[in-house]
């Protein structure tokens, strides 16, 4: 085992941070404020931050081929050029139910972003798992619902881990890249003895699978055969989503809530931070970016 140490990243504070990407062309690190509808900009070694205000709570945000942002919103995906803050809309979504809106998501090995939605305020299983490719064509991969997180890809692509929050299970489905089609769904790891919901996840480079444990502040790593072989205390009370990054793709960012809008809620100082752990031995994979072009 080896020893890590964990810093605060700046005086920035989210109502409810998630979505942390790290661009290795750049060297920046994203994420967003899903409820103050913010999308942020880490540069890591200069210690400044940029922000983009967006027309409504945001989901996830994913890299671009081009250098622009894919963001989710509530019920569309926009395109967000980080330099002139000029907003593209993309492709719009009927939700099947009302208030709802879309939630985590990571793009696959092929450049197709999947990510699913959520019922707002109750426990309904009306979200729905998509994939979106560049051409603006938009498919139900899964149904039935509550919460969606811990979106990410095996190395080689062919496994795509997810979970249902509510359930405190993650799923490992067959992903067939080519195809863009999902089979043989199996129960990957059950987190009810963490006394936690997995919520946003991230694979290492030797296919491991880290994945924040909001309710007991806590980073869990899962080894490809699903066993638990490391947890990591956080100074954050609720964590919410893990990325590797940093210039040698060996730092673990993880976002952070202060202000759910609902049942979590701190005034911790540290609530809302995002968080870089270090000396963990990890290396990260450059993020997939989204085929834009």
């Amino acid at each position: 085992m080896t020893n890590h140490n964990i810093s605060i990243c700046g005086e920035s504070r989210d109502a409810l941070g998630e979505s942390p990407l790290w661009d290795d062309r750049k060297q920046i690190l994203y994420w967003i404020d899903s409820h103050a509808r913010l999308v942020k900009a880490r540069d890591m070694e200069a210690n400044t931050l940029r922000e983009w205000k967006m027309p409504s709570q945001i989901g996830a945000i994913a890299l671009c081929e081009s250098g622009r942002l894919l963001v989710a919103l509530v019920s569309s995906f926009v395109f967000l050029d980080t330099d002139s803050g000029e907003l593209t809309n993309f492709v719009d979504v009927t939700h099947p139910a009302s208030n709802m809106r879309l939630n985590d998501g990571r793009v696959d090995r092929e450049g197709r972003l999947v990510l699913g939605s959520m019922a707002l305020g109750r426990r309904e299983p009306a979200g729905e798992l998509y994939q979106l490719d560049g051409e603006g064509n938009l498919k139900v991969l899964d149904t039935g619902i509550c919460i969606t997180n811990s979106t990410c890809f095996s190395p080689d692509g062919q496994y795509l881990y997810f979970s249902d929050s509510l359930s405190c299970q993650l799923r490992r489905y067959d992903y067939h890249s080519s195809a863009g089609t999902l089979s043989e769904r199996t129960l990957f790891v059950d987190t009810t003895s963490l006394k936690s919901g997995p919520d946003g996840a991230t694979i290492d480079a030797d296919g491991n699978l880290w994945t924040a444990l909001v309710i007991s502040g806590q980073l869990a790593r899962f080894t490809p055969d699903g066993r638990l072989d490391r947890i990591i205390d956080l100074p954050t009370v609720y964590p919410t989503c893990p990325s590797i990054g940093g210039p040698a793709l060996d730092t673990i960012f993880v976002t952070s809530i202060s202000n759910s809008g609902n049942a979590l809620k701190s005034q911790n100082p540290n609530a809302g931070a995002v968080v870089a752990i270090t000396g963990t031995g990890v290396r990260g994979l450059p993020e997939c970016r989204f085929k834009d072009q």
